[in-house]
């Protein structure tokens, strides 16, 4: 049987593309439409097509939940902090290893949207993602509490009017210590597509750099890609890094993550401009604590 989604009322207009990518991670939407698996209101429908409240989609690729890894153990303990809330807007600190949606490794019920649809459905509330972070990179994210203010944010994130921060350990050290990478990444269907990073170094140890970076487009893995193209992964990335780098910093330093942090969000909000910070998590703390060690 099909999965079948009604369109709530509240839901603005959006074609139908968006509005998958709000509720399931970007790959699975792109594997529905590649297979021809989705319906609007009982006939094939593409991506560009609109969906409009009332609108009846069913999806005829099923998306796993369960984890797939054996062994793998997805902690149900790990919460969000709240930095910021109020009737229409929630900002939070996500911790690494919690993923934002369901998905092969991670049931509904652990995924940050999940918890946040237990916490908030009771409330006629339904939380939802204007952007994204990995799984395993800690920061702010933000989140609309009312379709038209999630409309919007994602009107601005597409357009570059949300200012994004983040803070990541890179391998080597970057010339020159200031600069962007324009680099084109793959798109949607693998086209490429414009991607605009960029950094200034803050600290430099003996084998990496601590980087200041901001985004300028919001690409998928984009700063983890641009700095791998660039020859300085981000540490301990373990699908675009340095593998053997990796394995001598983990066994030097104790980190089990990539160091990515999102470290401030800033937009303009209710007539005022507007920014939400989180702080470096212990582990990355002790990492560039265990750095400075090195250093002396």
């Amino acid at each position: 049987m099909p999965r079948e989604i009604i369109i709530p009322k509240d839901e603005q207009p959006k074609k139908l593309e968006n509005f998958l990518k709000k509720r399931f991670p970007i790959g699975y939407v792109r594997k529905l439409f590649r297979k021809k698996g989705v319906r609007l209101n009982g006939r094939r429908a593409g991506p560009a097509e609109m969906a409009v409240p009332g609108d009846r989609v069913q999806l005829f690729i099923a998306f796993e939940e369960k984890p797939e890894i054996a062994g793998e153990q997805i902690s149900p303990d790990l919460k969000p902090e709240i930095i910021f809330e109020d009737e229409n807007l929630l900002l939070l600190h996500k911790p690494a290893g919690m993923a934002v949606h369901e998905g092969k490794q991670t049931l509904r019920q652990h995924s940050l949207l999940g918890m946040l649809e237990i916490t908030y459905r009771p409330k006629g509330t339904l939380p939802r993602l204007v952007h994204r972070l990995d799984r395993d990179t800690s920061g702010v994210l933000v989140v609309a509490k009312s379709g038209e203010l999630a409309e919007e944010l994602l009107r601005r994130f597409e357009e570059g009017e949300v200012e994004k921060e983040y803070l990541a350990l890179v391998v080597g050290q970057l010339r020159p210590r200031e600069g962007k990478i324009s680099l084109a990444l793959p798109g949607r269907e693998g086209k490429p597509v414009p991607a605009l990073t960029l950094y200034r170094v803050e600290k430099e140890f003996s084998a990496t750099s601590l980087v200041r970076v901001r985004t300028e487009t919001g690409r998928m893995h984009q700063i983890r890609l641009h700095f791998a193209k660039l020859g300085h992964p981000v540490v301990m990335d373990a699908q675009h890094g340095d593998f053997r780098f990796n394995r001598q910093f983990r066994k030097a330093h104790g980190l089990k993550r990539q160091f990515l942090h999102a470290s401030r969000v800033a937009f303009a909000y209710k007539g005022k401009r507007k920014k939400w910070t989180a702080p470096l998590p212990a582990d990355l703390q002790r990492t560039l604590e265990s750095l400075e060690q090195e250093v002396r």
